[in-house]
């Protein structure tokens, strides 16, 4: 009897990620309102014209949220996680028919004078289905096709992301990379995925002809050092068939999928093109806000790139801009620190945790995190191509943030069991 009490006694919710969820989400509500702070404007919290009030009210509906999912059992989760997963796709493929279109993205739906961006709760739902997929019994040939299934899954809501033409979120379900690793997927895979980046670079630094004559080369090389070993030799030709192929297919998304501007962005970050007025104004007056803020910042309310906004989308995809501005490097350096503390933290949890859906799931959600924090703060520094993702729990947004608390919030009802 004994035993059974100690099975259901909860470990109780994790209390360092709770406390560093809410101070990011406090950081992003004061650094908002600091954006859009006019000295002449009176304050008003529920005030649906203005960023920080209608921030606000999100953050609170955010709150009530992860209350609701600390007290749902937590078996409901790896149960249905096919069927969310599911939902989300329909979801999002819906918004390709009555989606509507706010720069240059048809990914949002109307409710009102809200708009929810339903690809921000299908990264929760694919980080579940994985979860699933990987902890369910296999069959011999489902062992053998794992990794092709994996990628399947992803692929299916970053598809429907470019079809939205809102690359930067198609880009996120490649993060679940990480987890694949973790799972025992072969290194050659990462090295594999390390080749395809290089080749798209190279494929716009250079051109088609120049980068499949370096491939060749390359397998020339490759094909002399194994000419004794025929698994090898087999494995290399089919590479670089994939590789040619790629080649071509960057061209072709270069061309034709991706818009101008994105274009620009992508040759501006590889020093193809120099735009100061239209490129490269973003990223020039990220930078300049940034490095005006020096060692300890100008202080709270005290910035003026972003007060006079001349950094644009300063409350959204650059608002580590304002953190920088007003905050300085130290500022900078305990928002990082704060957010390397809570995947550290999730990493932890998940490698300790007994059921392996618990750890493949907080595996997926590090593996977002990391790649949101490394891409935003990244383009904000020209270290990354301008794509356009939010910072998670800081950046503007209603759908960033309910997307966020549920894909925390889950993980910490699921580590609590």
């Amino acid at each position: 009897m004994l035993i059974e009490k100690k099975q259901i006694i909860s470990k109780g919710f994790d209390t360092y990620l709770i406390v560093i969820y809410v101070l990011l989400v406090i950081i992003g509500w004061f650094t908002i309102y600091s954006s859009s702070y006019d000295a002449n404007d009176s304050f008003s919290l529920f005030n649906p014209d203005k960023a920080y009030s209608r921030q606000f009210i999100w953050i609170l509906v955010s709150m009530a949220l992860a209350v609701v999912l600390l007290l749902i059992d937590g078996r409901i989760y790896q149960n249905y996680a096919q069927y969310i997963y599911y939902a989300c796709v329909i979801l999002i493929v819906s918004v390709l028919f009555f989606g509507t279109e706010i720069s240059g993205a048809k990914a949002w739906i109307k409710i009102g004078s809200f708009s929810i961006q339903p690809i921000e709760f299908a990264k929760f739902a694919t980080a579940l289905m994985l979860a699933k997929f990987f902890c369910e019994g296999k069959t011999a040939s489902e062992k053998k096709n794992i990794w092709l299934f994996s990628f399947i899954i992803i692929l299916v809501p970053a598809a429907i992301a470019i079809l939205q033409k809102d690359t930067g979120s198609a880009l996120v379900f490649f993060s679940f990379i990480i987890l694949f690793y973790r799972e025992g997927m072969n290194e050659n895979f990462v090295l594999f995925g390390a080749s395809l980046i290089l080749v798209f670079v190279l494929t716009i630094c250079l051109n088609e002809l120049y980068t499949i004559a370096i491939i060749t080369v390359g397998f020339i090389v490759a094909w002399i050092i194994n000419r004794n070993q025929k698994k090898k030799i087999i494995r290399n030709i089919l590479v670089y068939v994939l590789l040619i192929g790629f080649v071509f297919a960057v061209n072709f998304a270069y061309n034709s999928i991706l818009q101008s501007h994105q274009r620009q962005r992508i040759d501006t970050i590889l020093g193809q093109s120099v735009d100061p007025k239209g490129a490269d104004f973003n990223l020039n007056q990220s930078k300049i806000a940034i490095g005006s803020g020096g060692f300890f910042g100008k202080g709270y309310l005290n910035g003026t790139q972003t007060k006079l906004n001349f950094v644009p989308e300063q409350s959204t995809d650059f608002i580590f801009c304002g953190i920088g501005e007003e905050w300085g490097f130290v500022g900078s350096l305990v928002i990082i620190a704060l957010f390397m503390a809570l995947i550290i933290r999730i990493i932890i949890l998940s490698e300790r945790h007994r059921n392996v859906f618990t750890r493949i799931y907080g595996y997926g959600v590090a593996s977002i995190i990391f790649f949101h924090l490394l891409i935003n703060i990244g383009m904000t520094i020209g270290l990354v191509p301008v794509i356009g993702i939010p910072l998670p729990f800081i950046s503007y947004g209603g759908s960033s943030i309910l997307g966020f608390t549920i894909l925390l919030f889950v993980f910490i009802k699921l580590n609590d069991a």
